[in-house]
């Protein structure tokens, strides 16, 4: 009866509301939901580490630039100036995050996290949503629901914020998509597409696998109807019209973003890159034991994958929390005793769903099977760094298959013969001994013991509960509570704050708009100081802390570093900057970046240097005088360049210089930069009489400077090149040069001038597009 009543239906016969008691499930579910979130949403602790390093702000930038009334589509604060508009990361294209922009000028931690809880908790509800439509008990609803929402990678790996957006709006496509098939709806298509397009604005992995699966499941449902024309007529439109939706929302983030990575400083990952970011198999033991290998506890405790004092050099760059899988002992118990023991895993209704999830484990895993070196060459797959992304859609498609397998058990009860049952709790037991059994061979067994007692106490309650939960069928209230509470309680306590996923506030004081850091308070002192018309004075935070590069982006200064995995290319490879510079390996100097004291620094207009530890570790060529010292706290030392130039300059002559040589051999042509300016391809100038140059006003996409000359020259701007940068003179059109390697240039007629330097990214892209320039 159980597979009669979920055998595919006409779309005139669509069982939506034919389970009652999905009122509970709800109830349950959002406030099991609240209760997780409490400790993040109240302040007590923050989502750290890249939630607040790279995405908070973002946030701030974005408000900042809303309620000042500029455009948030350039950010001169980062790495020389970056385009935001294209950037993955960078929040503007996000609905959630744009509305909190709009309404809060300076975003809090408590309501940036909230943020992301809230659309973790609206992706359980679409899952919620989909168990109803397909008329399966709201029992395994409520179980599916919460190991989604507060399951695997979506809590231990709830910092990497534009991943965990990305999985919820692919909860609430496949929902959506699978809704449009069932009811041959237009409407529902569209609102599938919507989401499906939200979900791939994100561009990154979770994204991508999110594409692959909406097509996979939502083509096997509609295939369940049969090949006949009949059938798959019907389903022209409601595909149609979210294909539509789908592409229209997505085409131009996604153009932007394309283009930016044809400008990167990484188009495309390699096999041995993406290969250094497989899930060790190891970290499979997770699925039974939450803490088996101490990933809530110190650093300095964790003996998981891939610590290479128990495992060997795996040459894998992952953090502990990326490798904890852990979904609750209720979803593993219903794995093995409902799905294995009894064969619930090769039921039809949850086929594709398991064949979904055993490809995604396969991916995950990487370098650990053969299936990842075909995978690598479909389509996209060479855009990103880390197969262990995977490990957000598995726990979907896992959560799914758990919940569907305790709505079997709610229906149907576990048979009259034992042999099933007892097979299933042996299976338990198997998993549970391995785990003790990898602590004993690791000489680990003292440290797992407190772990492993209390994995045993949630997998005996759980195995108890589902034995049970057949005597609850006419309780269907009672028995989603106790569903909810167990499994509840268990994600909390496992999958709960830790160093991980929670820290405190007071950590990440130099974010906040208004912080009172002391580093922070005495280089916004220094910055604060006189400076004449044409200086905009840059500054270098490196190895201070894991979360200072992008604090720029928070207080409006300008910072030549930042924390991005994209950079531009020609800044890159001309300055050195890495996606990071938290600690000192991380400060790299480049050929034409050497050291301190060298004429990019000068250009960049680098005056202030933070450091937290003395310069001469950063620079092992420091002589006396090259920066001078200006300040020191218990946390960071604070130089001056004396030799920084300023933002913009008059040159009077022009040289002619090889960029591309520049940037490989670092050899800089005697130059002085105060009335010289080196261009490709430009004839030789004689020197002409001085001229001047002043910063009218400067906003995130505008920058307007004031010339004056006898008989002409360049002004020359020290923000990073782009193409999609135009320039005006006097409100005429004037071509930008590539200037002193990565800097602009405009050439001037003599006289009093208005040089308008404008970011016109959609007519730029339109021209990169279509052969015309940028």
């Amino acid at each position: 009866m159980a597979q009669s009543r979920n055998k595919p239906r006409p779309h005139n016969q669509v069982p939506h509301g034919r389970r009652p008691g999905y009122a509970p499930a709800v109830a349950v579910f959002l406030a099991a939901s609240f209760l997780f979130a409490w400790p993040w949403i109240t302040g007590s602790v923050t989502i750290p580490w890249d939630a607040k390093a790279h995405f908070y702000p973002q946030l701030v930038f974005l408000a900042n630039a809303l309620h000042s009334g500029q455009s948030p589509f350039w950010a001169p604060h980062v790495f020389g100036g970056h385009p935001q508009i294209a950037d993955p990361q960078s929040l503007i294209f996000s609905p959630p995050y744009l509305l909190l922009a709009f309404f809060e000028k300076a975003p809090s931690f408590a309501a940036f996290d909230a943020v992301a809880f809230c659309m973790i908790a609206a992706g359980g509800l679409a899952i919620i949503a989909m168990f109803r439509d397909h008329g399966w008990r709201p029992e395994g609803a409520v179980v599916a629901a919460l190991a989604f929402a507060l399951g695997a990678s979506a809590a231990w790996r709830i910092q990497h914020i534009g991943q965990i957006l990305s999985l919820a709006w692919f909860a609430i496509a496949l929902w959506l998509l699978l809704r449009a098939v069932d009811r041959r709806s237009i409407l529902w298509g569209a609102l599938a597409g919507l989401a499906a397009g939200l979900m791939v604005i994100g561009r990154d992995q979770v994204a991508w696998f999110g594409v692959w699966l909406l097509a996979f499941l939502g083509l096997w449902r509609a295939l369940e109807g049969g090949w006949r024309w009949d059938n798959l007529r019907t389903l022209i439109a409601p595909l149609g019209a979210g294909a539509v939706c789908g592409l229209l929302t997505v085409a131009l983030p996604v153009a932007l973003t394309l283009a930016l990575a044809a400008h990167s400083n990484r188009p495309a990952i390699d096999f041995e890159g993406a290969a250094g970011g497989s899930l060790h198999p190891g970290a499979l033991y997770t699925f039974v034991s939450a803490n088996l290998f101490g990933t809530d506890g110190p650093l300095k405790d964790y003996w998981g994958p891939p610590n290479p004092d128990f495992w060997g050099d795996q040459k894998l760059a992952l953090a502990r929390n990326m490798a904890n899988v852990y979904m609750g002992a209720l979803p593993l118990a219903a794995f093995l005793m409902l799905g294995v023991a009894r064969g619930g895993l090769l039921a039809r209704e949850i086929r594709p769903y398991v064949i979904a999830a055993l490809v995604l484990l396969l991916f995950g895993l990487g370098k650990y099977t053969p299936f990842f070196a075909w995978a690598f060459h479909l389509p996209g797959a060479d855009m990103f760094r880390r197969p262990a992304d995977a490990t957000f859609p598995l726990g979907a498609m896992l959560a799914i298959i758990a919940g569907f397998l305790v709505h079997r058990l709610a229906d149907a009860g576990f048979g009259r013969s034992p042999r099933a049952l007892w097979a299933g709790l042996a299976l338990l037991a198997a998993a549970f001994i391995a785990c003790v059994a990898v602590a004993f061979a690791k000489d680990r067994l003292g440290h797992a013991l407190p772990a492993l007692a209390m994995s045993a106490g949630w997998i005996v309650a759980a195995a108890a509960l589902l034995i049970y939960l057949p005597h609850l069928h006419h309780k269907r209230t009672l028995a989603i509570v106790a569903l909810g509470a167990l499994l509840f309680l268990d994600l909390r306590v496992n999958n709960g704050p830790n160093e991980s996923t929670a820290l405190s506030p007071t950590i990440y004081e130099a974010l906040k708009p208004d912080g009172r850091d002391p580093t922070l308070l005495l280089l916004k002192d220094k910055l604060a100081g006189p400076a004449g018309p044409d200086r905009r004075d840059r500054v270098e935070m490196a190895a201070v802390d894991f979360h200072w590069p992008n604090v720029s982006l928070s207080h409006g200064f300008d910072h030549w570093l930042g924390y991005n995995p994209l950079r531009l290319r020609w800044f890159a490879q001309a300055t050195g900057a890495i996606d990071h510079v938290a600690v000192p390996d991380q400060r790299r100097f480049a050929p034409l970046f050497a050291r301190y004291a060298s004429p990019m620094a000068d250009l960049l207009g680098v005056r202030w240097v933070v450091t937290g530890v003395p310069a001469q570790q950063l620079d092992k060529s420091l002589r006396p005088g090259d920066l001078i010292e200006a300040g020191r706290n218990r946390a960071a030392y604070l130089y001056e360049n004396p030799r920084a130039l300023p933002r913009v300059l008059f040159a009077t002559q022009a040289r002619p210089a090889n960029f591309e040589a520049m940037i490989a051999t670092g050899v800089w042509p005697a130059t002085d930069f105060r009335n010289t300016v080196l261009l490709e391809d430009a004839p030789e100038s004689k020197a002409r009489p001085a001229g001047r140059a002043r910063i009218a006003s400067y906003a995130n996409t505008e920058v307007v400077i004031d010339a004056s000359s006898r008989e002409g020259g360049w002004v020359v701007l020290n923000d990073v090149w782009h193409p999609w940068w135009r320039a005006e003179i006097d409100g005429k059109p004037a071509p930008i040069l590539r200037a002193n390697a990565i800097f602009r240039a405009v050439e001037v007629p003599p006289g009093e001038h208005k040089v308008r330097f404008v970011f016109r990214p959609f007519s730029g892209l339109w021209a990169q597009w279509t052969g015309g320039g940028g």
